[in-house]
């Protein structure tokens, strides 16, 4: 079986795990940009199923923005990438989040995809979990870890105004 590998650059690394190519570190974070793809192809992950917007633009982030404060929602933003293991892991978690909670905005930003705006939100390693209020940072997560997402999606939703929920 070939595998193809393709590097881009986004996250910043350590001499270390460039020289041997280490994809994952710590809690369920991917901080290369190595992508391989099995030539027979791989099983796609539904990264945006449930009520999880995808965001391919900034205009799209700007009107999702505008929509929640309208609506007073708390948004949790995946910023995440098809390549990475821990994103795939978490990605159908995250979507049942998204479907138990209809009281928040789930975004998804594929850092591959926004490279630019990835980087103005200084994400160093994905899956990255922003909770955003009126477009401001209330809370964030770095890592696959699905108790402390969890944890936070609730702490985000006992924070709402129960007229809201």
């Amino acid at each position: 079986m070939m595998i193809l590998f393709r590097f881009t650059a986004i996250h910043l690394l350590t001499v270390s795990f460039q020289e041997f190519g280490l994809q994952s570190f710590n809690m369920g974070t991917c901080l290369s940009k190595r992508q391989h793809v099995e030539e027979d192809g791989e099983h796609p992950v539904e990264f945006a199923g449930g009520n999880v917007s995808l965001v391919t633009t900034k205009d799209i982030w700007d009107q999702k923005m505008s929509e929640a404060s309208k609506e007073g929602k708390i948004v949790i933003a995946n910023f995440s990438a098809t390549w990475c293991g821990p994103c795939r892991m978490i990605a159908p978690f995250f979507s049942e989040l998204s479907e138990k909670y209809p009281s928040l905005m789930f975004l998804l930003v594929d850092v591959d995809e926004l490279v630019e705006f990835s980087t103005s939100w200084d994400i160093k390693a994905t899956p990255t979990f922003f909770f955003l209020k009126d477009g401001q940072q209330v809370d964030k997560l770095v890592g696959a870890n699905k108790p402390e997402l969890q944890k936070k999606v609730a702490a985000a939703v006992d924070s709402v105004v129960p007229s809201q929920k």
